[in-house]
C-alpha cells in the first residue's frame, strides 16, 4: 500500500485511492486542504473589504483557483526539492521523494492542474488577469529561496497574499491605499504561520543546509511569531481605519486578534509536534478577518 504522508488531513479517503491517483493527490496536497485555504482567504478579503457585497460567483472561482493553483505549486515545488525531501524525515515519503511518481509524470500533472487554472484565469476581467500573471515570477522563484535565504517565509508571504490584490482589482477596489496596507498584513500573517509551520523540520533542515526564519529566529521564535502576528494586526487595522475612520469598526478584528493572541500562548518553540496544530488554525483566522472584511467593506 502506498504510505500515506504524515501530516494528511484525509488519510482515510486517500488510502482508497488507487496507487497513481493517490500519489497524484498527495503531490498536489489534496489531502492537506489548509494550504489552499490559507491561498483563498485573501483573495476573499480583497473582494469583501472593496464594498461590493459578497460576490459568490466570482468567490467560488477564486476558490477553485486556489485549490488548482495551490496543488500547481506544491508539485512544482516537489520537482525541484525532491532529492532534499528524501532527506527531511517528515517529507520523505512524498511520491516524488520515495520515487513512486516519475519526474515526467509530475510534470505532466502539473501541466493539467495550470490549464484547470486557465480555466479560472479567463473568468477574471483583463486587469485582474495582468495582476494575476504578475505572480508567475514570485511562484517560481520561492522553492529557490530557502536555499539563498533565511526568510523564505517572506517570499511566501509575497505570493500567498496576492490574492488581496487580485480580488481587490477584480472587484474595482478604488482605495489603493486600503489595498496597500491590506496587503502588508496579509504579508506579515503569513511570515508568521509559515515560521510556525517552519518548527516542524528545524533539527532536519539544520542537518541538511536548509534556511528559515524558524532557525533564524532560534530561541526568539516565539517572541517573533508575535510581533508578526501584530504587525499583521496594526496593518489591517490600518486598512480599516483607512476605508471608515471610524475606531468602532475595529471591534471587528478582535476575534482575529483573539485568535492570534492565542496561538502565541500556545506556542512552544521546543516542542514542534504542536505546530502544526497551530499552523492549521489559521484557517480559523483567515474566516475571522472575512467576516471583518465582509462586515466593514458593506457596513
Amino acid at each position: 500500500m502506498t504510505p500515506i504522508v504524515p501530516d494528511s488531513e484525509y488519510r482515510r479517503p486517500v488510502s482508497r485511492l488507487p496507487a497513481l491517483a493517490r500519489d497524484l493527490a498527495m503531490l498536489a496536497r489534496f489531502d492537506r486542504p489548509i494550504g489552499w485555504w490559507l491561498l483563498f482567504w485573501p483573495c476573499a478579503w480583497g473582494v469583501w473589504l472593496a464594498g461590493v457585497g459578497l460576490q459568490l460567483p466570482m468567490v467560488a472561482w477564486l476558490l477553485l483557483g486556489s485549490v488548482v493553483m495551490r496543488g500547481a505549486g506544491c508539485v512544482y515545488n516537489d520537482i525541484l526539492d525532491a532529492r532534499l525531501d528524501a532527506q527531511v524525515e517528515r517529507t520523505a515519503s512524498r511520491p516524488l521523494a520515495a520515487g513512486r511518481v516519475s519526474r515526467r509524470a509530475a510534470w505532466l500533472w502539473l501541466g493539467v492542474l495550470l490549464a484547470a487554472g486557465l480555466l479560472v484565469w479567463l473568468q477574471l476581467g483583463w486587469p485582474a488577469r495582468l495582476v494575476a500573471l504578475a505572480s508567475l515570477p514570485l511562484v517560481a522563484a520561492y522553492p529557490l529561496m530557502k536555499r539563498i535565504t533565511w526568510w523564505p517565509q517572506v517570499w511566501l508571504g509575497l505570493v500567498f497574499a496576492w490574492g488581496a490584490l487580485v480580488g481587490w482589482v477584480e472587484v474595482g477596489g478604488a482605495r489603493w491605499d486600503v489595498l496597500a496596507a491590506l496587503y502588508l498584513g496579509t504579508v506579515l500573517w503569513v511570515v508568521g504561520y509559515d515560521t510556525v509551520y517552519a518548527l516542524q523540520d528545524r533539527e532536519d533542515d539544520a542537518l541538511i543546509g536548509i534556511r528559515s526564519s524558524a532557525r533564524r529566529l532560534g530561541r526568539r521564535v516565539r517572541a517573533g511569531v508575535a510581533v508578526l502576528y501584530a504587525g499583521a494586526l496594526s496593518a489591517w487595522a490600518a486598512a480599516i481605519l483607512l476605508l471608515r475612520q471610524d475606531w468602532v469598526a475595529l471591534l471587528a478584528l478582535f476575534p482575529a486578534a483573539a485568535h492570534l493572541g492565542w496561538q502565541v500562548f500556545r506556542l512552544r518553540p521546543n516542542a514542534p509536534e504542536g505546530a502544526l496544530h497551530l499552523f492549521r488554525s489559521n484557517r480559523t483566522t483567515g474566516a475571522l478577518v472575512a467576516a471583518a472584511c465582509l462586515v466593514v467593506g458593506n457596513a
